[in-house]
């Protein structure tokens, strides 16, 4: 099956992990090794749940929710999670189905990037997909106040490809990521059947 996008659009937003890359099951191995070195476990469910939320983020909660303020810091917490995954991102490989679009539309319509992710570690992940290249314009958690579900990530990404949300299409995985883009005003696709991830899959370090 073939895909593409929706008559009339005029920009096109992606979300990364999970949709443009296939990198959830190196985020989910990196957060289960950090969490057991704490002592807690991390899940699938749990993660999913979480998509499009930032590492430190994430990290805050875990630490909260089983009361690990005297052993470890969210710093100390996202650092560890961040670099094993540092130490897996040459493995990540592109979403072919979403990766064509973005390929067929480069240089006929603005794109942008539009993630929770944090920007170095964004940029590194395009870099070993091959799809640097393609997006000049990239909206991180770095450059925002409010995070998914808020809309604030991809009307940003709007503002900075001058173009209406009402015409732009955004491309997602996750809940809060699609819950975005329909309070962007702007027409969301979720790509999770687009194609086949386990992301329980035995990881090699």
């Amino acid at each position: 099956m073939k895909y593409d996008i929706q008559p009339g659009v005029k920009g096109l937003i992606f979300d990364l992990d999970g949709t443009l890359v296939d990198s959830m099951p190196y985020h989910l191995a990196s957060w289960k090794i950090a969490c057991n070195s704490f002592g807690i476990k991390m899940t699938e469910e749990y993660l999913r749940q979480h998509a499009g939320t930032p590492g430190w983020a994430i990290a805050r909660e875990l630490i909260a929710l089983h009361q690990l303020e005297e052993k470890v810091t969210v710093e100390e917490f996202i650092g560890k999670k961040n670099s094993l995954f540092s130490d897996m991102q040459k493995w990540i490989k592109p979403i072919e189905p979403v990766a064509a679009i973005v390929k067929k539309y480069f240089g006929t319509l603005p794109m942008a990037i539009g993630t929770g992710g944090s920007r170095s570690t964004v940029e590194r992940t395009l870099k070993y997909a091959g799809l640097t290249r393609y997006f000049d314009i990239i909206v991180t958690a770095n450059d925002i106040q409010n995070f998914k579900p808020h809309p604030e990530t991809f009307l940003k990404c709007a503002e900075a490809m001058k173009v209406a949300p009402y015409l732009i299409e955004v491309f997602e995985d996750g809940d809060l990521g699609m819950r975005a883009a329909v309070e962007a005003g702007m027409i969301a696709t979720n790509v999770q059947s687009w194609y086949d991830s386990d992301w329980e899959k035995t990881i090699e370090i």
